[in-house]
């Protein structure tokens, strides 16, 4: 193309994105989705927003290292830059080949994101994110450099200026411009630099060195030794306040090489795997696992069945509530936090609502647990996938130094499902079988998203990024750290890579696409995920034991189940026993207690040794069938009732019993008849009372039958689950996308149609103003003649919008017309038309 067909070079953001395609803008609405929170009016206003400082700043965050980099070298270039420039500030003297191929790709990123506009031959950083980056004595720059000659210059008096350039062997100027040039022109000519520096004591180079990789700034006395005198006088170190001088940035280039970072990183770390296990091993351990799980929320919900702890005046779990959770579930305090903040992200926890508030389990609990082990399992994957509370921080302290608790506030962290994500999708890419290093995932995520600014101990992604691996092994989604086939199924991913992780690609050009995605995309949305979900659940389902219908009963009072056992016989034994231990096989023992629990819950002798008989794959022991016609032989002889309460019992030598025993004295017993006892406490304290002196009494109605007692599950009204916290405004989808892209388009256009002289605001942007008659005449004159015409119109929301239009009829008080900037045919009302102006003959 020659020199005349070529595009003129754009001279503002706005008209380089006028420039692009809707493919590109598509892309840079995708990469920064706060630019169509609201949809802008044009291209114009869309330019002006993505150089805010609070959208700029949030795409800096996010782009990966090696970018950020590119973009602080041309924070420190001139404006504008040529590519040539920023290629010696990235690759140095030596043109490091990794740079060079990788360059052009993160150039491609900053442009994509409208964080840099302009040809190779004028590269212009946007305004605000050349003042975030670029040094300064506040805000240090990331590369080290300091001032230019020309901005440290700019307070110094002419005569020392002339002396620094008489000294570093100049000729004297005639102003101050001039010598600030030449000496500019000195630093950056490596030859004659090289000679200056030759001549340089030892001790004064020692100084430079020292500087040149930053801080660029150091101290000085008012009397210099003559190492700093000798610098001073040369300019090589520029005064910048009393007792301060600093390195000028053009120095300290030639010191370096060109390079603007002492190490450049154009390739992402690899992640390395410590350990390679068996496919077959892996799916099998993170299946187990995945058991586990599903039996600790159970555990959990159990223990809750009845009310749980009670909800904390500011929200959240107690600290010694947590402790007893923590107890209950044999786990330790952070991983019992885990559990009940998955618990409640998946909905099957929440406050119950009453005066007296505690936790309960809800409505959606009993369904799910009415579902197939494998579903209920991809349910809480699901929602541990999406969920923004981060149960690591529990027992940490807000940034008002208050403790965080368990289900209270203050734990989301919107970052939290991006970094799950992210460090599935690096597992993912090992071979199978293969456990990454966790050290290689966090340096792989900090090039992805470095640091900023942030001080030491803020890495909350490298946290976030720690937490979900720990958590991918409580869930079984991963086993022995490597990831499974159904956790790989989970993310939608790929079969994994037959090669080994060292021989991933090192070349920069090789899976940037993946590295440069921007990283707030979701890998999947709602609908995909809950595809990956159910084809996770078929994979994990013949991984999961099957569920036992029979026990191995023993004749010291236990029994064994040596896996998982059916609903029904879990539930009724453990009703009728105690769990004694927990394991790949669960112990119950049996006790007067537990057997008593039985009858209690409405249970008879015989209905406890038919039941016995049927799970039980050995002979019912003699000492459990003699322990069971014991407690049950007691089990009601008394019963309880209100008077406040009474005791009565067709054995008044039992009564006389009782009444003789020192222990009942508390129960201010007195008899009303031979087998009727009187209390002065209540039918409960009677109860306990007794039992605690080795009777076995129960309860009965006012018609003298006899209560069961059966645990009363309490649950909340339905509550649906957690909403996760966005992080930002959400990624639009191609529909929305697609009408922002036209609405943008279609302003754009009313905004820069030309106008015939004296028809249009002088003001640009402002809506044209014509009264209601030369308005109806226009748009008449403009049927006949097919002319197109700019208007200014207010639609009932009182939004004003341009609009170019090509009317087709005038017909009761509306306007039908093509409109050009919908590309549709419309019909507006002529009182809501706040003007009307021709278009040029030129006009495309």
């Amino acid at each position: 193309m020659s020199t005349e067909d070529r595009p003129p070079a754009p001279r503002s953001l706005a008209e380089a994105l006028r420039g692009r395609d809707d493919v590109s803008l598509g892309a840079l609405l995708r990469s920064r989705p706060d630019l169509i929170t609201p949809v802008p009016t044009d291209l114009t206003q869309l330019a002006t927003r993505a150089g805010t400082r609070a959208s700029v700043v949030r795409a800096l965050e996010r782009l990966d290292r090696f970018t950020l980099q590119t973009a602080e070298a041309l924070a420190v270039a001139a404006d504008p830059a040529t590519y040539d420039e920023l290629l010696g500030l990235m690759a140095g003297d030596d043109a490091d080949p990794a740079v060079v191929q990788a360059l052009p790709h993160a150039l491609g990123v900053l442009r994509e994101q409208a964080l840099v506009w302009g040809g190779d031959d004028r590269l212009r950083l946007v305004r605000t994110a050349r003042e975030l980056l670029a040094p300064s004595p506040q805000h240090p720059s990331p590369t080290g450099l300091g001032p230019t000659v020309q901005e440290a210059t700019a307070g110094m008096s002419p005569g020392r200026i002339q002396e620094i350039v008489t000294a570093a062997g100049l000729p004297s100027t005639h102003d101050s411009v001039s010598a600030v040039t030449s000496l500019t022109e000195l630093f950056t000519d490596r030859g004659r630099m090289a000679a200056l520096l030759a001549g340089a004591p030892a001790d004064s180079l020692d100084v430079l060195e020292r500087l040149v990789w930053g801080p660029p700034y150091g101290q000085v006395t008012a009397d210099p030794a003559p190492r700093l005198r000798w610098l001073l006088d040369r300019g090589l170190l520029l005064p910048t306040a009393p007792g301060t001088v600093v390195l000028p940035r053009e120095v300290a280039l030639h010191l370096r090489r060109g390079l603007a970072h002492r190490t450049p990183e154009p390739v992402p770390p690899v992640v390395e795997a410590v350990a390679v296990h068996r496919p077959q091993v892996v799916d099998s351990t993170a299946a187990g696992q995945a058991y586990t799980a599903l039996a600790t929320v159970e555990e959990l919900l159990k223990d809750w069945d009845e009310g749980g702890p009670a909800v904390l005046r500011a929200g959240g779990l107690s600290v010694r509530d947590l402790k007893r959770t923590a107890v209950a579930l044999d786990v330790p305090e952070p991983v019992a936090a885990f559990w009940v903040e998955l618990a409640y992200a998946a909905g099957l926890i929440a406050p119950d609502g009453e005066a007296d508030e505690r936790y309960a389990a809800t409505p959606a609990y009993d369904e799910w647990l009415e579902l197939p082990a494998a579903e209920r399992w991809s349910r809480l994957i699901t929602a541990w996938l999406a969920a923004t509370r981060t149960a690591g921080l529990v027992g940490g302290r807000d940034a008002k130094d208050r403790t965080l608790s368990a289900l209270g506030a203050g734990l989301d962290r919107s970052a939290a499902p991006e970094v799950r994500h992210r460090v599935l999708a690096l597992l993912a890419g090992l071979p199978e079988g293969a456990a990454p290093a966790a050290e290689s995932v966090l340096a792989r995520l900090r090039w992805e998203r470095p640091l900023r600014g942030a001080q030491p101990g803020d890495d909350l992604r490298g946290r976030l990024a720690e937490w979900a691996l720990s958590e991918a092994e409580l869930l079984g989604v991963t086993g022995r750290g490597a990831l499974s086939a159904h956790g790989r199924a989970l993310l939608g991913a790929p079969a994994a890579p037959a090669k080994s992780p060292e021989a991933e690609p090192s070349g920069p050009g090789d899976k940037l696409p993946v590295h440069h995605r921007p990283a707030h995309v979701p890998t999947l949305s709602a609908t995909e995920q809950a595809v990956a979900s159910a084809a996770a659940a078929r994979l994990l389902t013949p991984l999961l034991p099957e569920p036992l219908d029979h026990v191995l009963l023993q004749a010291d009072l236990t029994a064994v189940a040596p896996g998982p056992l059916q609903r029904p016989l879990a539930d009724t034994l453990g009703v009728l026993a105690d769990v004694e231990s927990k394991g790949g096989a669960t112990v119950y023992r049996f006790t007067p207690g537990s057997v008593r629990r039985a009858l209690d819950a409405g249970q008879s002798a015989s209905d406890l040794h038919a039941f016995l008989a049927a799970h039980s794959r050995t002979p019912v022991p003699q000492p459990l069938t003699y322990l069971i016609d014991d407690v049950a032989r007691r089990h009601g002889h008394l019963r309880v009732g209100a008077a406040s309460a009474y005791v009565r019992c067709d054995d008044d030598a039992v009564l006389n019993e009782i009444l003789a025993d020192k222990r009942a004295s508390s129960l201010g017993l007195r008899r009303l008849a031979p087998t009727v006892l009187a209390a002065q406490t209540d039918p409960a304290g009677l109860l306990e009372g007794l039992r605690a002196m080795g009777f076995a009494p129960a309860a009965e109605s006012a018609e003298g039958d006899v209560l069961i007692t059966r645990a009363h599950a309490h649950r909340t009204p339905p509550r649906t689950a957690p909403e996760p916290v966005p992080d930002g405004p959400p990624v639009p989808d191609d529909t929305l996308l697609a009408a922002a892209l036209r609405a943008i388009r279609a302003g754009d256009l009313a905004s820069t149609t030309p106008r015939k002289p004296g028809t249009a605001p002088e003001v640009n942007g402002e809506l044209p103003r014509t009264g209601s008659a030369e308005t109806l005449a226009t748009m008449q004159a403009a049927v006949l003649t097919g002319e197109a015409l700019w208007i200014g119109y207010v639609n009932a929301e009182g939004a004003a919008s341009q609009r170019v239009i090509a009317p087709i009829r005038v017909e009761g008080g509306f306007v039908t017309a093509y409109d050009h900037t919908a590309d549709e045919v419309r019909t507006y009302p002529l009182h809501r038309i706040t003007g009307v102006a021709e278009l040029a003959d030129d006009a495309g």
